[in-house]
């Protein structure tokens, strides 16, 4: 029995032996006949893809290497046929068609395999994508990229990213965060993973919001829906907990949520808990919450990244909370 791998082996074989040249009558008809195998036919089709693909692209020198190397052995191998016989010849050729195999695989992967961005702490980052699109990361950020020829996908895997996306109507941008999906063609808008909630905030165009498991629009509560569209429109942030297919919009000021990209980081009547989760992306030394009173002030305002002491002193100056040091740490605490 014919097993997958063998038919990629020997996919292999023949896409080797026709980038060296032109087959033989013999040659010719096996290929015929090995092809009228449909499985056979659709393996081939494959490789050759790929193959064709790689002479078209712009290669790493090590694939580039594995490429000249492969169609090496084969010029040796046929060398040899003349000395050793037919059976020593493909002997020689399936070794050089496992070099087509790895090479095949190495180019799938360097297709198909996401490209990861990451910021740091307090590091915020600008990636021009390769469709056109816009990508930009708040600090400690993380966004894989994975683009083909039908869909252009990415997933946040923590922190924040603003996305603003080239047109395309026949490929679909679609972003991953926990386990919603946001889905555009040609857009503006944030997304952002914060205390067990995606939150998104669309600046310009249309979004539709999923849940990945069923691939539903999740459902936006009848008191927090636009009176003229039960979407999200511009202007608006949705807010989803994670592992619930229901939401909340509400209206945003959109310069203020912008902020971050300018180094600031704004606050409009937010749990002092979620405001602290934000500011640690700027700071080496974390900031802390010491009790569920002060987790729930909730406050107001603009700082500056990366000034957890400046944030410190603005928040302590208005609200009822405090900050006390403890082993090196700077936790808040209610005063009421």
């Amino acid at each position: 029995m014919i097993t997958a791998t063998d038919r990629v082996q020997q996919a292999s074989q023949w896409c080797l032996r026709l980038a060296e040249g032109d087959l033989s009558v013999e040659a010719r008809r096996d290929f015929d006949v090995w092809t009228a195998d449909p499985e056979n036919a659709l393996a081939f089709e494959d490789a050759a893809r790929v193959w064709q693909a790689l002479e078209r692209s712009h290669l790493s020198p090590q694939l580039i290497e594995m490429r000249r190397s492969a169609l090496d052995k084969l010029r040796r191998a046929e060398a040899a046929s003349w000395s050793r016989g037919t059976s020593h010849r493909w002997r020689y050729v399936s070794i050089a068609a496992s070099l087509v195999v790895i090479l095949i695989g190495a180019a799938l992967w360097v297709r198909f395999a996401p490209v990861t961005y990451v910021t740091g702490i307090g590091e915020r980052q600008v990636i021009a994508l390769a469709d056109g699109s816009m990508l930009t990361l708040d600090a400690q950020s993380e966004v894989a990229v994975r683009y083909n020829g039908n869909r252009r996908d990415l997933s946040l895997r923590r922190g924040r990213a603003k996305f603003q996306v080239a047109k395309d109507p026949l490929r679909p941008f679609s972003v991953s965060a926990a386990d919603k999906m946001v889905v555009a063609t040609g857009t503006q808008f944030s997304v952002e993973l914060l205390s067990r909630k995606v939150r998104v905030v669309l600046y310009e165009g249309a979004v539709e919001v999923l849940a990945t498991e069923t691939l539903q629009p999740v459902t936006i509560t009848a008191a927090t829906r636009h009176q003229r569209d039960p979407g999200l429109l511009p202007g608006r942030e949705l807010i989803a907990p994670t592992e619930q297919a229901v939401a909340q919009t509400q209206p945003v000021d959109l310069l203020r949520a912008a902020s971050w990209e300018a180094g600031q980081v704004a606050f409009n009547d937010e749990p002092l808990a979620t405001a602290v989760e934000r500011m640690n992306r700027y700071t080496n030394v974390p900031l802390e919450i010491g009790d569920e009173q002060a987790a729930t002030v909730r406050i107001s305002g603009v700082f500056a990244a990366g000034e957890p002491e400046a944030f410190i002193e603005g928040v302590t100056g208005v609200f009822p909370v405090r900050v006390d040091e403890v082993a090196g740490r700077r936790v808040f605490r209610s005063t009421r």
